[in-house]
This record gives structure tokens, C-alpha cells and sequence, in this order.
């Protein structure tokens, strides 16, 4: 069985150069592209299977990491964004056009990653970002109609990719919603 994650680690996880110091990712648009500037590196990139992430066409799995907030500027087009579904924890702002999703912001400042914005590193035209190192809400994609008996093949591909399978988030990550509400409670 041939096994599709996401185009960008299909054919192996591209490492990243080390010393990215940002770039700008580009909705799909061929007319006005909406283009949004990010600055350094990204953190905790994976492969992520929650129904709410944006996945290219023929995706399984969506490529998604974390930058500071105060790192991302809407350069251009901003005027085509919108966001997706002002009920959710993370507000997706996306290109009316094309559907793209270009960054996700949490407004709560009560949340453990309130001052991190989701972005798909795929949309960079800049190549070296860091690359992904694991899958989060992995059996989260049955939920999206995958069928359950194929999991362990996916399982099965992401291991072989480098992209140990949670089906959450990572330990590490994890351990800092864990810690932020430790600390909340004492506070």
C-alpha cells in the first residue's frame, strides 16, 4: 500500500538548513496572492491530523509549526483574508480566494500557546525551515474519512519517515500545556 501523508514529506523530510532566518509564505492564488512575512525560524514543526488544519488537495495530513506572533506581518493582499470559524481556539486566517490557510492566532491570553502562531511551512517561497520531527492527532484522521483499518499503514509510514505517531501532541509539548496549567492553578 502506498501511503500519503502530505506532499512536502512524501518523498522523505527535507531537513532544514540550520540558519533560516524566515521568509514568506504564499497562498495559491495566481491573481493577487495573499503573502505573509514571517521572521526566524519555525518551532515544533509535525505532521498534524486534526480535522481543523488546512491540508493541500490529496493530503492526508497537514504540515504545521509555530512561530512567535510578533514575528508575522501580512505583507500583501491582506484585504483577501478571512477568518475561518471565529469559534475555534485557534483563529485561521485564510485567502477568500483560494482557501489557503496562512496563519492560525490564539486571541486567549489564558492559553498555553497564546503568543504562537500556527503557519503551514509548505507556503514558504524560501526553502530551510526547520523540518517536521513528529505527527500529532494522528488517529484524527479517520475523523476527516480515512478508514480505520488503514492506520496501521500510516502508522507504519510515518515511523519510516522519522514522524513518531502521537495521538496528541508531543511529550514535549504536552509537558508545557501541563506546566501552564500547573502554574495557573498556583498562581
Amino acid at each position: 500500500m502506498n501511503v500519503h501523508i502530505h506532499p512536502s514529506v512524501d518523498n522523505g523530510v527535507k531537513k532544514g538548513s540550520g540558519s533560516f532566518a524566515g521568509g514568506t509564505l504564499v497562498c495559491k492564488c495566481k491573481d493577487r496572492p495573499v503573502k505573509v512575512g514571517v521572521k526566524g525560524d519555525v518551532a515544533h514543526n509535525h505532521a498534524c491530523g486534526c480535522t481543523q488544519c488546512w491540508k493541500p488537495d490529496g493530503a492526508v495530513f497537514s504540515v504545521v509549526a509555530v512561530v512567535p506572533r510578533q514575528n508575522v506581518t501580512v505583507l500583501e493582499n491582506g484585504d483577501k483574508l478571512h477568518i475561518v470559524d471565529p469559534s475555534k481556539t485557534i483563529q485561521r486566517h485564510a485567502c477568500k480566494a483560494c482557501g489557503t490557510h496562512m496563519y492560525g492566532r490564539i486571541e486567549n491570553k489564558a492559553h498555553p500557546f497564546y503568543g504562537l502562531d500556527f503557519i503551514h511551512p509548505e507556503l514558504f517561497q524560501e526553502s530551510g525551515s526547520a523540518a517536521p520531527g513528529f505527527a500529532a492527532f494522528v488517529s484524527s484522521v479517520i475523523e476527516s474519512g480515512v478508514k480505520p483499518e488503514q492506520m496501521d499503514g500510516i502508522r507504519a509510514r510515518l515511523k519510516e519517515l522519522g514522524l513518531e505517531p502521537y495521538d496528541c501532541l508531543s511529550p514535549a509539548l504536552m509537558d508545557a500545556i501541563a506546566t501552564h496549567v500547573a502554574k495557573s492553578k498556583a498562581a
